[in-house]
């Protein structure tokens, strides 16, 4: 429990990220990592394909993006639907939590590209300051 400055109780949320052993740390380092940002990021535009995804998602190998949309649809944020086809067409999509998911992480990506020029400056000035490494 948590008492706020007017003395009122709330309750501990039932999931705290900072806890080593809480579930939702490892769905977090899903969603965070550099292949599940980006990978949720992308979908958001709509349903793709595996190699139309990994083209998207540029640099990504098959083998990570294969493990990262298993983890995220483990995690209930990707949907996955094979198609019996011959090939089999196999698409991915968010889910509606991974959509909510993916709206945030926008968010924080469309904030980052457009203060790019201040970030690219800071660099510089640490670069120069530390010697680059």
């Amino acid at each position: 429990m948590t008492i706020t400055q007017d003395g009122a109780v709330e309750p501990q949320p039932p999931y705290d990220v900072f806890a080593r052993a809480c579930p939702s740390r490892t769905t977090l380092e899903h969603v965070m990592g550099r292949w599940g940002g980006l990978t949720l990021s992308a979908l958001y535009d709509g349903s793709f394909r595996f190699n139309e995804l990994r083209r998207r998602v540029d640099g990504v190998s098959e083998k990570m993006l294969s493990q990262t949309l298993q983890a995220l649809e483990r995690d209930g944020l990707v949907h996955r639907e094979a198609q019996p086809t011959n090939p089999p067409r196999v698409d991915y999509e968010l889910t509606p939590l991974g959509r909510g998911v993916a709206e945030r992480l926008l968010t924080v990506v469309h904030f980052v590209e457009g203060r790019m020029d201040e970030v690219l400056t800071a660099r510089e000035r640490y670069d120069e300051t530390r010697g680059a490494r």
